[in-house]
């Protein structure tokens, strides 16, 4: 019978159990993950399971460090988002969780654009630390990545976005995630996006400011745009941007954006 262990192509025995296959490849594994799920060790496998022994506190060789990452991914998911390329239009308080949520689920491509440095401002909401204090944020967004997952390939672009040049950098993206600021930006980029590339998805995000329930974030689709938030929240006195709100819309949208790669249209 063949199994993946680690990724690896294996052959054991008929009726083998994962515990048994743990004891004869990797006796000191500590989690046994069959396709995606934490095994007890007498859990049996079937032909074609992915297999995942992992010890905990080692720190794994290269060569299996990317299969013991996604190992709590669905089969054959893995294989479906490292294919694929994502743009991300500003690195800010929402891009910035976006394209490490995405790092971490496997997406093989990001393309992140933004001109701006990080200043303290930004460390109430954003992914950044002290030590990215006076960077480009395309350049420390790509250090937090690529400490993330060292297998994503980043392609950052450190200018500033408009109707004429975002379709030349985000020509091969499957999705484009708006997360810029300024609202006539946010229109110019979605309608230059939609209306050059027409084999590109957009998600976008409206009203996520101050800290009302975050029940009220929700995801709409309009065709090929799909909006995340509650489509009022806007920046206002007494009524700024806040880590708790902004972090649930970026997940709303990192997850429309996982979703649509593996082709979850609704």
């Amino acid at each position: 019978m063949h199994v993946l262990v680690n990724e690896r192509p294996t052959e054991v025995e008929d009726a083998s159990s994962i515990g048994g296959i743990r004891d004869g490849i990797k006796p000191d594994a500590d989690v046994l993950v069959l396709n995606g799920f934490p095994s007890p060790p007498g859990t049996k496998v079937k032909e074609g399971d992915r297999i995942v022994l992992i010890r905990k506190g080692e720190i794994p060789p290269i060569s299996e460090l990317e299969a013991l990452m996604m190992a709590r991914h669905s089969p054959g998911t893995h294989e479906r988002l490292k294919s694929a390329t994502v743009g991300i239009a500003g690195v800010g308080g929402l891009g910035s969780h976006v394209a490490l949520a995405l790092a971490r689920s496997g997406v093989g491509r990001l393309v992140i654009v933004d001109h701006d440095v990080v200043e303290p401002s930004n460390l109430n909401r954003q992914a950044y630390s002290i030590d990215h204090l006076g960077m480009k944020k395309v350049r420390a967004m790509e250090q937090i990545l690529l400490q993330a997952n060292p297998f994503v390939c980043v392609d950052a672009h450190e200018c500033a976005l408009d109707e004429r040049n975002a379709p030349v950098i985000f020509a091969d993206c499957d999705v484009v995630v708006e997360c810029l600021d300024d609202a006539s930006s946010k229109a110019e980029l979605i309608s230059s996006v939609l209306s050059n590339l027409p084999n590109s998805l957009v998600v976008a995000a409206s009203g996520l400011a101050g800290h009302g329930p975050a029940n009220e974030i929700v995801t709409r689709r309009h065709e090929r745009l799909y909006v995340c938030g509650d489509g009022k929240s806007g920046i206002a006195p007494g009524k700024g941007l806040m880590a708790t709100r902004v972090m649930v819309c970026a997940g709303h949208q990192a997850n429309q954006v996982v979703r649509l790669l593996l082709g979850e249209r609704d």
